[in-house]
């Protein structure tokens, strides 16, 4: 196979709702596509990021710049056999794991394609449907909090993802608590606490909570390791985990009882299904994680969710979560028991709507040989 044009779209949409976490408030998200040709194939990508350096390092300037000037001159024109073969065009190029993603999922679906075969079955998924949650952003007020819940609840959510930060924590998890006491429940501190908030954190043992995500930074491997040492509720994490050796290194110090694996952060499919093998054979559960997708990331995540060791409901919400219109079809609908079909046509399963692309690309490059 030989790659014969790379496009990149950088699209930006608005969200339904502003969605808050502990570090930025977001109305529009961007994203840019990657879009692979070759043989007569065409394979999508997508690497999901933001303005500012908020949740990795990398922006989508940083993105950018780095498949531009990198990645795709490294792989331009190039002949190989295997996802192997490409990926060591560019094994010299360090770190910028979304930037990487983006690139080497497009060839998944090119890959999975040639195949005649679905992402999710090229991959050896077990699932045609993946229990789903729903991720809550916070609100600025505690009754405006409780409304959004129930709002999700009645859209058919049966998990809740609870963002929290110093000061909007024990108070608000009491609350809903209180109001839905067998709800499946987790938060999500995005890396907000530090070890003098332990007293703090030690108190969440008492909501019957499914996991505390990522209360510490991202380096805060040790930290995370004392920390589980005192606390009865599994310690997931999310930014730390940026590769396999990230992964490996977290269960091999007792940094975390649950991974949430997101494709795009930890540099592609290839890492994260290593990371999901590793688990799986120590008996870590993970889950699927979002970034805020398009319905081409949406897709990949769902086939990488139909995998056996992915046992925790993921963040991988409805399409009109957060679009009112996407750029791919067909929309991800919630069914009533929580769950989203995985898609079953072949590569990814959606088709790219390039009017829409159009409309909503604010940057656009072409790169052949």
């Amino acid at each position: 196979m030989k790659i014969e044009r790379i496009d990149l779209h950088l699209v930006e949409l608005p969200l339904v709702t502003p969605f808050e976490t502990s570090v930025v408030r977001e109305i529009r998200h961007p994203s840019i596509l990657v879009n692979l040709h070759a043989g007569g194939l065409s394979g999508w990508g997508e690497c999901p990021c933001e303005y500012g350096p908020w949740f990795t390092h990398e922006t989508l300037e940083t993105v950018w710049y780095i498949l531009k000037d990198y990645l795709i001159p490294a792989v331009l024109g190039k002949e190989f056999r295997e996802i192997p073969d490409f990926l060591a065009f560019y094994h010299s190029v360090r770190g910028h794991p979304i930037a990487r993603a983006g690139l080497e999922n497009a060839l998944w679906d090119l890959v999975a394609q040639r195949s005649g075969l679905s992402l999710a079955r090229l991959l050896g998924g077990v699932r045609s449907r993946i229990p789903v949650g729903v991720s809550v952003g916070i609100e600025p007020t505690l009754p405006a909090q409780l409304a959004r819940i129930e709002a999700y609840l009645a859209d058919g959510y049966r998990r809740v993802k609870l963002k929290i930060k110093p000061g909007w924590d024990l108070q608000v998890i009491q609350a809903v608590r209180q109001r839905w006491p067998d709800l499946l429940l987790q938060v999500d501190a995005n890396s907000a606490y530090t070890l003098e908030d332990i007293p703090v954190l030690r108190q969440l043992d008492q909501y019957n909570l499914l996991l505390i995500e990522q209360p510490f930074g991202p380096e805060d491997m040790l930290d995370h390791a004392r920390l589980q040492r005192q606390v009865r509720t599994p310690i997931c994490l999310d930014e730390s985990i940026t590769s396999y050796d990230h992964a490996r290194w977290a269960l091999e110090l007792g940094a975390c009882r649950v991974i949430n694996i997101k494709v795009p952060r930890v540099g592609g499919l290839t890492a994260a299904r290593k990371i999901h093998d590793l688990c799986l054979a120590q008996g870590i559960p993970v889950w699927g994680g979002g970034m805020l997708e398009t319905n081409i990331g949406r897709a990949l995540n769902l086939a990488a969710a139909a995998q056996a060791g992915y046992t925790l409901p993921g963040d991988i919400s409805a399409s009109a979560r957060y679009f009112s219109e996407d750029i791919a079809t067909p929309d991800f609908v919630l069914h009533e028991d929580s769950t989203i079909t995985v898609p079953d046509g072949v590569g990814l399963g959606v088709k790219v709507n390039q009017k829409r692309v159009k409309k909503v690309c604010s940057r656009t490059e072409t790169f052949t040989i």
